[in-house]
């Protein structure tokens, strides 16, 4: 078997895969910002790395997976003046910082459950390393490659520039840089305090009236982004690992940060390979707000959204993001969607097929062959489109065998069987699912809301509240809207 190749953003070259330490594997990959409940920007990265862990433990390696939880420090605009995310929805919803942070660690942590999502085998939060990100922030300042300034300190970026390159993950040349930051960088609040507009918090010193704030050498404050997920992976993974993995848009700044804060304590880049998974547009558009196209996680998988025509179960979406590289843009449509809902029946009707197959005495087929093709394709950059199209040759040839166009023996229909367990089930972490009556509940629902509209109507608002709360207590969440009721579970 060849060796895997993967794609390295650093270096910007696919590079053969050999881990530093023998048989394990080191994996940092970058988690959420817990300040919102989970989006269908999220949905992305959580398949493309569980499946890159999955490989490498068919592979045989032992891989320790470490996917951080932001809680603190990631600012309003991702930069180094405003308001803390958390902080803000904390205020919003009237409730502890900690308690935002829970609620939704938690909701993110049951969509990947959903989408048969490997828990990683460490999930710090950045809240809980605040020792370990203040000690390397001592070394940084004693490198000579930060200052502090009024309780903050700044990561000095053209000091480090000096003897490093910044900039070359992100494929940003400094100079460029300087000179684009220029003039209005100086007119943002709180931009007189650095040095130059591209240096960095590694520390804010935080206003009297900041929720969430640590005792540190340079008084009251929080930590800077940044550092939180230099400090964590070097925690668990040491000081160089192997796989730091996220999406494109935090090369720059956060990756390209985190690059020099580590380069800055330990004088080299803390990972070897960086790879990163591309965005994910709806009906050709990026999500904003502004266009009012955003889906919530829990939308896709109940269908109650304007740009959903339906509800789409979990493996649906989880199949559809395999369906394409992961360094492709993906885009959503209900178009799409539909179509990968077919083919994923399909492939699970033949793998369901498969132990019923007729044995003949000979084979005319070689199974083997396309187990070493979707061993080729994921050897190559994770190529899971390409061993999906293996995946529907194997449904062909099972679909052919049960129709007795074609005879398989019965080794033949155990590597047949093997490929789908190892391949679709096992490695693209595809899994069955439980399906009730979809069709009946909904329509039981409707009648119950058009019940409670009637009720609502003729004034009986007695009955209008009973049916609601009684569905509440069973799990259902009702929302009135303009054209109706809606329901989801």
């Amino acid at each position: 078997m060849s060796t895997l190749q993967l794609y390295n953003t650093y270096t910007r070259h696919t590079e053969a895969f050999v881990p530093l330490h023998n048989n394990r594997v080191g994996l940092y990959v970058c988690g959420p910002t817990v300040y919102g409940p989970p989006h269908m920007g999220h949905v992305r990265g959580p398949v493309v790395f569980d499946v890159l862990r999955r490989y490498l433990e068919f592979l045989g390696y032992k891989v320790r997976h470490v996917r951080n939880i932001t809680d603190v420090g990631h600012l309003v605009g991702d930069g180094d003046e405003g308001e803390d995310k958390l902080g803000k929805q904390a205020r919003l919803e009237q409730v502890e910082p900690m308690e935002v942070a829970q609620t939704y660690t938690v909701a993110y942590n049951e969509m990947c459950r959903m989408m048969n999502v490997l828990a990683p085998g460490i999930e710090p939060r950045a809240s809980g390393h605040i020792i370990e990100q203040i000690e390397m922030i001592e070394a940084i300042i004693s490198a000579g490659l930060a200052y502090v300034v009024n309780g903050s300190v700044y990561f000095d970026v053209l000091a480090y520039a000096k003897t490093n390159e910044y900039g070359k993950l992100s494929g940003r040349i400094l100079e460029d840089l300087v000179a684009g930051a220029g003039n209005e960088a100086r007119e943002l609040e709180g931009q007189d305090e650095k040095r130059n507009p591209n240096d960095f918090a590694l520390w804010k010193k935080a206003s009297p009236d900041h929720i969430m704030q640590w005792n540190s050498p340079w008084g009251k404050g929080y930590p800077g982004w940044h550092i939180e997920c230099s400090a964590m992976s070097r925690k668990y993974l040491g000081d160089v690992f192997d796989i730091h993995g996220g999406g494109m848009d935090l090369l720059f700044p956060h990756h390209e940060s985190e690059i020099a804060q580590s380069t800055a304590c330990t004088g080299h880049s803390p990972a070897r390979f960086w790879v990163h998974h591309n965005m994910i547009t709806i009906n050709g558009q990026k999500m904003a707000k502004s266009l009012n196209n955003g889906i919530m996680a829990d939308e896709l998988f109940s269908g109650n959204h304007p740009l959903l025509a339906k509800a789409y179960s979990p493996m649906t979406i989880r199949f559809f993001i395999l369906q394409a590289h992961y360094r492709g843009t993906l885009d959503f449509s209900n178009e799409a969607l539909q179509a990968a809902e077919k083919g994923l029946q399909r492939l699970m009707n033949a793998s369901a097929q498969v132990p019923k197959l007729p044995i003949s005495d000979s084979t005319e087929y070689n199974v083997s062959d396309i187990q070493a093709a979707c061993e080729r394709s994921m050897n190559d950059d994770l190529n899971t489109p390409q061993v999906i199209a293996q995946l529907f040759e194997a449904a062909r040839v099972c679909n052919s065998a049960a129709d007795g166009k074609l005879k398989l023996d019965r080794s033949a229909v155990e590597a047949l069987n093997n490929l789908f367990q190892t391949w679709l089930h096992g490695i693209l972490g595809i899994q069955t699912e439980e399906k009730g009556n979809d069709d009946a509940l909904n329509g039981v629902m409707q009648m119950l809301l058009t019940m409670r509209a009637d009720a609502k109507a003729s004034k009986n608002y007695t009955l209008s509240d009973e049916i609601r709360n009684k569905l509440t207590e069973l799990g259902f969440s009702i929302k009135d809207g303009k054209d109706g009721s809606s329901w989801s579970l």
